[in-house]
């Protein structure tokens, strides 16, 4: 099992926003969310894709053998004026 539907909501995206930015396909992302294994460097494009809108993942966390954050970070950077 992985975590990619609840990684997905986390971030408050589509699944065609998704996949667009872990680079594959919104189908491959529905194929995911319903249980299909997810590859190694799959996950490794979740971590950095979650990373770059404030979500700090673990491969543990994409494979749902870790527990999830409750939510995004804000970036230290970030600020509502941008």
């Amino acid at each position: 099992m992985n975590e990619i539907k609840a990684i997905r909501d986390l971030l408050g995206l589509t699944q065609t926003q998704f996949a667009e930015g872990i680079g594959c396909t919104q189908g491959n992302v529905g194929h995911y969310e319903g249980g299909q294994t997810v590859p190694p460097d799959r996950a490794v494009d979740v971590i950095n894709f979650a990373e770059k809108l404030g979500l700090s993942l673990t491969m543990g966390q994409v494979y749902g053998t870790e527990p999830l954050p409750k939510r995004v970070q804000e970036k230290p950077h970030a600020s509502a004026n941008h």
